[in-house]
């Protein structure tokens, strides 16, 4: 059989053009889906932030005002006491023994002095006879005296000795909270050696070290905003009630402690909390991170238009902190700015703005 090959080549190439006519177009690029945060019409305040400690604003260190063997403890760090409630006591048989010494002293005090009377009495008996001389009886009289002044020194003794005796027993003064056990059972402690140490939980505060070079700008009475180190959504009322009057030696910074309003659970003795301190001065809009960078040595924002595309916007940088930039002057309410992936953004781009708290799928492969 004869194969006529031009003819064959003329109905492939037909076949083809037919089907090149019937195909669709080949699919454009979606646009690229980013982030944005709409600028709204108030500003935020920029803030310099300390990290510190929440503290009660009264901490007592307990202790016995005698010293002795500590033989029961009857709390534990982070048990709350009531006031009268018996903490810790010390082993009270010397004190006892001490103070039956006192009175048996006071007893032997008080038969010289009724001695010494009753000599005297004896003593102007005999003088009225003319049977003694006068320094007969002034010797009888001071005689007295000396047993006076013995029995008031063994009664002042005698309490004393009595009152150390109820000393031995360690009770809270206040509602409280034990920070911190500083003795255990068994050992021998000193007068005025802390046992215990604990805190009022009505009132809190948070301690906080400013640098020297930035105390001047903190002064009693100034606001704060206090907030959880765990939680920082959560915000608290803080004012400056005391600052230090001397930098501490080792790290040059100035304690400043804040009062803090309707301190709660979320606040808990020794947690960390961040305190900052607004300047009313300067007001800008906060913005991530990331929403602000550097283009040919310019400090710029790309923001989308009302056609969905993206340009930079130059922008005042007012302040970096931990929660953002603070941006001021070029940004206007209502504007859109691309909060995240400004590095895949060229000007005139065409995008798909998308809030920056939607649930979405951004492009991945991009």
């Amino acid at each position: 059989m004869k194969f006529d090959l031009p003819g064959a080549l003329v109905a492939i190439l037909g076949a083809v053009l037919l089907g090149a006519c019937d195909a669709p177009p080949p699919p454009t690029s979606a646009p690229l889906s980013v982030l944005v945060r709409e600028v709204g019409r108030d500003g935020a305040v920029p803030l310099t932030i300390y990290t510190g400690e929440v503290r009660a604003r009264h901490e007592t260190d307990l202790s016995f005002r005698v010293g002795g063997k500590l033989v029961e403890r009857l709390v534990d760090a982070g048990d709350r006491v009531r006031p009268g409630q018996l903490l810790a006591r010390l082993d009270p048989q010397d004190l006892r023994l001490s103070a039956e010494a006192a009175r048996d002293q006071l007893a032997a005090a008080e038969a010289e002095l009724s001695l010494a009377r009753a000599e005297l009495e004896r003593a102007r008996q005999l003088l009225a006879q003319k049977f003694i001389s006068e320094s007969v009886l002034d010797s009888r009289q001071t005689a007295v005296d000396a047993a006076e002044a013995r029995v008031r020194q063994a009664r002042a003794q005698s309490e004393l000795s009595s009152n150390q005796a109820a000393y031995s027993t360690l009770r809270a003064e206040h509602p409280a909270v034990v920070l911190a056990v500083l003795a255990d059972r068994g050992e021998v402690v000193g007068a005025g050696q802390p046992v215990l140490r604990t805190a009022r939980e009505a009132e809190r505060e948070v301690l906080i070290h400013v640098p020297e070079g930035r105390i001047g700008s903190i002064s009693p009475g100034l606001a704060a905003e206090v907030r959880p180190l765990a939680d920082s959504s959560r915000g608290y009322r803080g004012t400056v009630r005391e600052i230090a009057a001397a930098a501490d030696a080792a790290t040059r910074t100035f304690a400043v402690r804040l009062s803090v309003e309707s301190a709660d659970e979320m606040l808990p003795l020794g947690a960390s909390a961040v305190a900052g301190f607004a300047d009313e001065q300067t007001r800008g809009t906060l913005l991530p991170l990331p929403a602000v960078v550097q283009r040919d040595g310019k400090t710029v924002v790309w923001s989308v238009d009302v056609d969905g595309r993206v340009n930079p916007s130059e922008v005042r940088l007012l302040a970096l902190r931990e929660d953002g930039a603070l941006v001021g002057e070029g940004l206007a309410p209502g504007m859109k700015v691309v909060v995240a992936g400004t590095h895949r953004l060229t000007p005139g781009q065409t995008v798909r703005a998308v809030p920056e708290h939607a649930p979405v799928q951004l492009d991945a492969g991009r």
